[in-house]
């Protein structure tokens, strides 16, 4: 880590924290703790050569990031994703998450919050470095009445303004879900459009679906496909009961003349009947437990739209790729052309597939 790039990262982010400034005491707080954030990844990240070759690394890290480097060739050179400095470096940052995410919604509503910010857009989400700040940031959307979630998450973009590094918090994959997730941040750098958050994430899920299932059938084994199969179908699953009950929900919200007091118990009951659902699935899936972890928590609609953001979109995107032919270049092309249109048209055009512009 050279203090060139050190002082990249200081006059990028001191920049926002200035820009930000007539946002008055609560955004140059909110900023300085992503500046100070973001300047500990990048202090942190080693060159990936350099971690393998240092004695006191563990074998077990050294195969791993080993790997690491045969996915991310692989991303660049089968999926044309960039070819530059990301996912070439590694941080240990002694934490299970890198940063913490507050979701929040109205209580009779689906729609995800956004928060705008001068580099990504408006997303529907708010990141914090420590989870504490997090907490403490949900529990204040909470007092104004509105159902929050908050989730761990082991890696984010920055879209190409930095290189991203490989980072403790995810490391520890198993094989395919760190390919998944290389392939998956990666994207964001190709497209990315600002103030569409679904618009993103469903791309990147669409990417790293696609670059999993290829580098699965390079690099893997029968048994590794076996499982990336069935993984992906738990998953289409999970996003369907989702989507069903964000619907069911919709529905119900825009009754009119329902009374507060009936809308938040048939909330309550659409939301115990997810849960049902789940249980049916699960038993279905011989009793696979990974999403077991999500509904032992209180259901609401912020949690709901935690999940929505990354999959509404993601059929749609799939067949603009198999429109393609499966040709990576041309699918980004077609996306650009999309991420062109109003937000809208594009929704329109990917929530419905074989559609016609």
């Amino acid at each position: 880590m050279g203090p060139m790039h050190d002082s990249r990262v200081v006059a990028l982010l001191l920049a926002l924290v200035l820009a930000l400034g007539s946002g008055g005491c609560t955004s140059i707080r909110y900023y300085w703790q992503a500046m100070r954030g973001q300047f500990e990844l990048v202090h942190e990240a080693r060159p990936i050569e350099e971690v393998i070759a240092d004695p006191a690394t563990s074998q077990r890290l050294k195969d791993t990031l080993g790997q690491v480097q045969v996915m991310r060739d692989f991303a660049s050179r089968e999926l044309a994703l960039p070819d530059n400095g990301s996912y070439r470096r590694y941080a240990d940052l002694g934490r299970s998450y890198v940063v913490w995410n507050v979701f929040a919604t109205e209580e009779f509503s689906t729609r995800a919050k956004e928060w705008c910010f001068p580099v990504a857009g408006c997303v529907g989400y708010r990141g914090y470095f420590k989870e504490a700040d997090a907490r403490a940031f949900a529990r204040e959307q909470a007092q104004a009445g509105l159902d929050v979630y908050v989730g761990g998450v082991p890696a984010y973009s920055t879209l190409g303004w930095l290189d991203d590094p490989v980072l403790s918090t995810f490391v520890h994959y198993p094989p395919v879900e760190l390919a998944r997730l290389v392939f998956h941040e990666l994207s964001h750098q190709v497209v990315y459009v600002k103030g569409d958050t679904t618009f993103n994430e469903s791309f990147a899920m669409t990417v790293e679906i696609e670059g999993v299932q290829r580098w699965v059938r390079a690099h893997g084994t029968p048994q590794m496909q076996q499982g990336f199969e069935q993984a992906q179908a738990r998953k289409r699953d999970f996003a369907e009961l989702i989507e069903r009950t964000r619907a069911r929900l919709d529905a119900l919200y825009g009754e009119a003349g329902t009374d507060p007091a009936s809308l938040r118990r048939r909330k309550a009951l659409l939301l115990e009947d997810m849960r049902a659902q789940y249980a049916a699935l699960r038993q279905g899936w011989g009793d696979f437990a990974g999403y077991d972890w999500w509904f032992a928590q209180p259901l609401n609609n912020a949690q709901l739209a935690s999940i929505a953001l990354y999959t509404r979109l993601v059929p749609g995107f799939q067949q603009v790729l198999r429109e393609n032919a499966g040709d990576m270049p041309a699918f980004y092309v077609e996306v650009e052309r999309l991420a062109g249109l109003p937000e809208a048209q594009r929704a329109q055009r990917l929530s419905a597939p074989g559609a016609q512009d």
